[in-house]
């Protein structure tokens, strides 16, 4: 080892006119020469250090970078070994800006599904389906297929799914269609949920009890003729007891119910069905290539005609090597979609691709032809488990917080990874598990090649709940997991929280970014000292989300208390925390973490939020209700669902000026505490142009509102933007509506589809309701209206009338013909006696006008909507 005096080492720290590119050629030399033991040199060094804070500091972030620039050495070199030894080697021609500028509109995301040379295997299920009920004891029957891993089975059973609810339109053949992703971990408690999603359009997450999801099952199912797919079933106990659990649990249902079965390996298929199961059928050459075809040209594409023939002809050599897999077909194709104007991409692929004969090295090209930064987005689903659904908003939130969406001049970084979202569905990485909706999962062969892929970066916890019987009763435990987790993973999917887990397994994972842990059962209580635990060990944490199962009930007026650690997670980007309690207490140390982006409490409210408004990278705020100080100097601000305004500094309504990116839903409440138009200007709300629905509220009974008059001309000021979906006024005692409601002036909300008004206690309301021509439901709520408008029936786009409690109103004027539902109640007995327009449209609101006030029915469902219910307008 070369000799290195202590002279070589000061005389560099006093020379502060050294460049830092000589102090890393310096600093470098002196680590390559170095001992790391502890020898008589470095003992000097580190006694002048001692003396000198400013050189430790420095020499301090001097080796933080020299060992950064050796990781990142090191990466390029595995990088650089990984592309030589590829099997595969076409240069990737998808630049990241070619996708940030694409049209969005252009990128596809579900088209309609379709089946190739299938079409005689559907016509065969499809009789099978309508075949009738035989003598069974049973009220339904099952079918079975299976085949390998995509062969298209998932394809073909959401495919039956769509085509047989456009059957049941014209022959009611189901009263109920639910379809199911099994997946190989079998948890019945999930399949409920799910089934009780696909009936009700509500996963009833806030139900965990077994034996209730079950009652909650059965009146739903009851005396219904359904058709229940399983796909990707793996049970090969007909005796499990989970399978026992769902199969008791259908027995409600109507004759001729049917069930149909998935499955990779005939023995599983066979465990439900007692007749003949079928194998999933080869497509045959012809078909196997216009399937191809079909998601490789882009339909709205403009090709010239020698273009569109060569691409077909370049088609044909592609889809030969492609195996009959249809998985592989669409996954190549996309790639192909997405260069549909660079025909040379065809011609590499077509001509110089050399696919070995295994799946594998298919899906590998694929992956690789995806840009760097997609690429780590895709590769961070695979800590979730397989089979789960993932939303846009959670991967956009999520890779967000990682840092993988890159910042762009000219591009909301949102919206971009919105676009590599697309990129991935058009390339059908991500696959969407209903057309019209934005969830997603990713296919089984796909979660392989991740876990190849991804090594120890990404990591997940299957800390599965195991049934056992105990004497006569069947009980839940949860047995610690027993596997091994890398030290070096940096991203953590934990199932079920488990405190013995975390503390022995999670926290000494010094390079942790990630921990998700879900869920927290309702039998397992969180200790406060493990959560301390996390944020005073994980310090590099970007993301922290922990899931509640959302049903201890005997806890909905509890306050968690967040430790005060939790400002010791500099880094910390995402903080998600979902519990059963009815709100969450931020500590004051909150305002430490500068770099936060995502609050997310889901119901939860936020109380005694000490912060002092500098989180200015802030761009979710997720809960109930919040109460914030200084909100206005969070400029990045995204998503706020609720301000309040109050009489004391930082709580004015014009802390809402500057924020002018906030979009979704926002309710103001506190408005009585704004005393003038000038005030209400100050909100700004017309410019904040992606607000699609609004609530103005003024405190009911409140003694300190100021004059009718003024009070209308505070909601003058608080004129919404133009694009507004939905307003709703609660409360207001103004002397006259504002002039943007009833035509006076040229702005408001001309596209308005939602008017709801709440305790608002006027005896004429004075609207010139056509303004909102597109208006499609208008609600009256504890109004003191003696009238409605005259020209009601000019809202030629109104599909629901909802009146309630509204006692002053005697009679209706005429109404629009467009209307489809009428709901009355609790309103005046005159009114369908005395009005001969009522006795018009009776025949039209007969259903309707003796309905009960059920307010959990749709669109009563709405948080804010209970809210207002429970605490601030019923007497």
């Amino acid at each position: 080892m070369a000799s290195f005096q202590l002279k070589d080492v000061v005389q560099p720290l006093r020379d502060i006119d050294e460049s830092m590119q000589g102090w890393m050629l310096w600093f470098g030399r002196f680590m390559e020469h170095t001992d790391v033991a502890l020898n008589s040199q470095t003992v000097l060094f580190l006694a002048f250090l001692q003396e000198d804070a400013t050189a430790l500091d420095f020499v301090l972030t001097l080796i933080s970078i020299w060992k950064l620039k050796k990781r990142i050495e090191k990466v390029e070199s595995t990088v650089s070994d990984v592309i030589k030894s590829a099997p595969l080697d076409v240069a990737t021609k998808i630049s990241l800006e070619g996708i940030a500028n694409k049209d969005r509109s252009s990128i596809r995301a579900a088209s309609k599904r379709m089946v190739f040379g299938r079409e005689g295997f559907r016509d065969e299920i499809m009789a099978k389906l309508c075949k009738p009920p035989s003598c069974s004891d049973k009220c339904y029957s099952a079918i079975g297929i299976y085949g390998v891993s995509g062969s298209g089975k998932t394809i073909f059973a959401r495919y039956i799914r769509d085509y047989t609810e456009e059957k049941c339109k014209e022959d009611k053949l189901f009263d109920i269609i639910m379809c199911i992703h099994v997946s190989r971990t079998f948890n019945v408690d999930n399949i409920f949920h799910e089934m009780l999603k696909d009936i009700t359009g509500n996963r009833h997450s806030d139900i965990s009890d077994r034996e209730d999801l079950k009652d909650k099952l059965q009146k739903e199912l009851c005396d219904k003729c359904f058709f229940l797919i399983l796909d990707d079933f793996w049970v090969e106990d007909r005796a499990n007891k989970q399978l026992t659990e769902l199969l008791s649990s259908l027995s409600v249902g109507k004759k001729g119910s049917k069930i149909l079965v998935t499955a990779q390996e005939e023995m599983t298929a066979r465990v439900l069905c007692a007749g003949k199961i079928t194998k999933m059928p080869e497509l045959d050459k012809e078909s196997f290539y216009k399937m191809f075809m079909h998601y490789a040209l882009d339909p709205d594409g403009e090709y010239e005609q020698d273009g569109k023939r060569e691409r077909e002809r370049l088609g044909w050599f592609i889809a030969e090597k492609l195996l009959k897999s249809p998985i592989v077909a669409v996954i190549v194709a996309g790639q192909l979609w997405m260069n549909g104007d660079d025909i040379e991409f065809w011609k590499n692929t077509a001509d110089h691709v050399k696919f070995v004969d295994t799946t594998w090295d298919i899906l590998w090209w694929s992956y690789q032809e995806l840009p760097l930064d997609i690429r780590r987005c895709l590769e961070y689903c695979n800590i979730f488990p397989r089979g789960i659904s993932l939303t846009k908003n959670q991967l956009v939130r999520l890779w967000m917080a990682q840092g993988f969406v890159k910042p762009s001049a000219t591009e909301d970084m949102e919206e971009k990874a919105e676009g590599y979202v697309k990129k991935l569905i058009s390339c059908l990485f991500l696959e969407p598990t209903r057309m019209h909706d934005y969830s997603f999962t990713i296919h089984d062969q796909l979660h392989d090649l991740l876990d190849k892929v991804v090594g120890s970066d990404c990591f997940r916890i299957d800390n599965e709940r195991i049934e056992k019987e105990e004497g006569p009763s069947r009980i839940e435990k949860e047995e610690v997991w027993q596997g091994y987790v890398p030290r070096e993973v940096r991203h953590l999917f934990v199932q079920n929280y488990d405190a013995e887990l975390i503390t022995k397994m999670v926290l000494g994972l010094k390079n942790l970014r990630t921990l998700i842990i879900y869920i927290v059962r309702s039998d397992t209580p969180v200790e406060e000292m493990v959560i301390e635990s996390i944020c005073k060990r994980l310090l590099k944490l970007r993301v922290l989300i922990i899931h509640f199962s959302n049903t201890i009930y005997e806890d909905h007026d509890k306050i968690f208390r967040f430790p005060k650690s939790v400002g010791q997670l500099k880094h910390l980007r995402y903080l998600g925390f979902r519990s059963s309690a009815w709100a969450v207490f931020l500590p004051s140390t909150l305002n430490k973490l500068h770099h936060i982006q995502q609050l997310d409490f889901g119901c939860m409210s936020i109380v005694n939020p000490k912060f002092t408004g500098c989180l200015i990278n802030l761009l979710q705020i997720i809960c109930q209700f919040c109460d914030f100080a200084n909100i206005g100097r969070m400029i990045s601000l995204k998503t706020l669902p609720h301000f309040r305004v109050r009489d004391e500094e930082g709580y004015e309504v014009e802390q809402l000026r500057y924020l002018n990116k906030l979009r979704g839903t926002l309710m103001i409440d506190g408005l009585q505490n704004v005393k003038s138009k000038e005030q209400a200007d100050q909100a700004n709300l017309a410019v904040k142009e992606q607000l699609t629905e609004l609530y103005l509220v003024w405190a009911h009974g409140d003694g300190t509102r100021c004059s009718p008059k003024d009070e209308a001309e505070v909601l003058e000021g608080l004129c919404p933007p133009v694009g507004l979906q939905s307003l709703t006024i609660c409360c207001y005692d103004g002397s006259r509506y504002p002039d943007w409601m009833v035509g006076l002036q040229n702005c408001g909300p001309k596209d308005l589809q939602q008017l709801h008004f709440w305790r608002c206690n006027q005896k004429a309301p004075c609207l010139e309701l056509e303004t909102f021509r597109h208006l499609r439901e208008l609600w009256l709520i504890y109004c003191s209206w003696d009238t409605l408008p005259d020209n009601m029936e000019n809202l030629t786009s109104l599909k629901l009338l909802r009146i309630f409690k509204c006692l002053n109103i005697r009679s209706l004027p005429t109404l629009p013909q467009s209307l489809e539902v009428f709901e009355l109640d609790g309103c005046n007995e005159e009114l369908t006696a005395e009005h001969a327009n009522w006795q018009k449209n009776k025949d039209m609101s007969r259903n309707s006008i003796h309905k009960t006030n059920d307010w959990d029915s749709a669109p009563f469902n709405c948080s804010y909507v209970r809210f207002m219910m429970t605490r601030l307008f019923l007497p």
